[in-house]
């Protein structure tokens, strides 16, 4: 009877040990709130509803574009995710799978070599969409391909995609994997003239991508291009640091980790430039002040670089000063094309502002 009485003990001892821990645990975190659980539900549906969005766009891309490209939407993959809750969890190291867009003109003549433009989209978590037909229009009408990323932390693609998000970071691997894609698949692409343009965190993420790449690409635009990250998290609400300090993303705000915001921010890269770049901002931007690219416009200074700018003054549209339709608009991304043709040679470059009209607007 005493063994009996014993073993129970030594088994049930570990027992009663786990449960009051659990217990303690438990005790320090409070089950979550009415107001939590209806949150937490809404934003569940906010990314179903950005999924049925994505779908109805996907399907306006043929009505807008299809007349000029092929249009397809390829299933690549990057690298691992930054963050494992579970490091021994099964497939915890297999690559982050993620969908690409290429727009290829109907004109080619496939035995030949084109461009291509790497063509990454802007927003924490934002998506290329349909509102970007003009400038895929215009530039297929060069005669340049365009592969266009959505990479980890894009809408549309369910919440837990968007949680991958690692904005200055694996996201910028994953634009790179979309151009070496577009070279291994694609025989008329020339890997002698890749380009890549972006505006506000696209912009971004082309200045990290030359940064970290330099022998990749031929030429780069950055327009209206997040800078610095620390400067933008000290102007910013309340609301969009939250989207960096999140537990799923960076996990810290600025203060608690300035070294990591430091290093996603292309303003502590400039000495790495090698790249033909043009950077253009404007005084009354909205979204990116312009304190953040004449930041990095003085670091480039510092380090030696050579690269072209322009600061346009209360430009019409702010922080969409070329994305919009008015004339001025137009004009100036006529100057990025013109800029970006110097390099890549595309087969039939604009040369006015007519032929980027009778392109992009039918």
């Amino acid at each position: 009877m005493k063994n009996i009485t014993k073993t129970s003990l030594h088994f049930f001892f570990p027992i009663m040990l786990l449960t009051v821990s659990y217990s303690l645990v438990n005790a320090q975190q409070p089950p979550p709130t009415d107001t939590q659980r209806l949150e937490r539900q809404l934003e569940s549906m906010s990314a179903r509803f950005d999924r049925l969005e994505k779908l109805i766009d996907d399907v306006l891309w043929y009505s807008k574009v299809g007349d000029v490209a092929l249009i397809d939407k390829v299933y690549i993959t990057g690298p691992p995710k930054s963050k494992k809750p579970n490091p021994t969890a099964m497939g915890v190291d297999n690559p982050v799978k993620f969908w690409t867009y290429v727009f290829i003109p109907h004109k080619i003549d496939r035995s030949k070599k084109y461009p291509l433009l790497v063509f990454p989209h802007g927003g924490v978590h934002g998506d290329f969409s349909t509102y970007h037909a003009h400038m895929v229009r215009e530039i297929v009408a060069q005669g340049y391909i365009i592969v266009a990323p959505e990479y980890r932390g894009s809408t549309g693609y369910g919440r837990s995609f968007m949680e991958l998000i690692d904005y200055g970071a694996l996201e910028n691997d994953d634009v790179y994997a979309s151009r070496n894609y577009m070279i291994e698949n694609y025989d008329f692409v020339d890997n002698d003239r890749i380009g890549i343009l972006g505006w506000s965190h696209g912009g971004m993420i082309s200045l990290m991508n030359v940064f970290e790449y330099p022998d990749a690409y031929k030429a780069a635009y950055a327009g209206v291009p997040v800078s610095d990250l620390v400067a933008r998290m000290g102007y910013a609400t309340d609301d969009y640091r939250r989207l960096f300090s999140a537990q799923y993303h960076i996990g810290k705000t600025a203060r608690d980790n300035i070294e990591e915001y430091r290093k996603r921010s292309p303003v502590n890269h400039a000495e790495k430039l090698k790249t033909p770049l043009l950077i253009h901002t404007t005084t009354n931007d909205d979204d990116v002040n312009v304190l953040e690219v004449e930041h990095l416009i003085r670091a480039l200074k510092a380090a030696g670089k050579k690269f072209e700018y322009e600061i346009f003054k209360d430009a019409p549209g702010g922080h969409s000063l070329e994305r919009i339709d008015i004339k001025s608009a137009r004009e100036t991304r006529l100057k990025v094309y013109k800029f970006l043709a110097t390099y890549l040679k595309p087969p039939t470059p604009f040369r006015s502002l007519d032929d980027l009209v009778k392109a992009g607007y039918r």
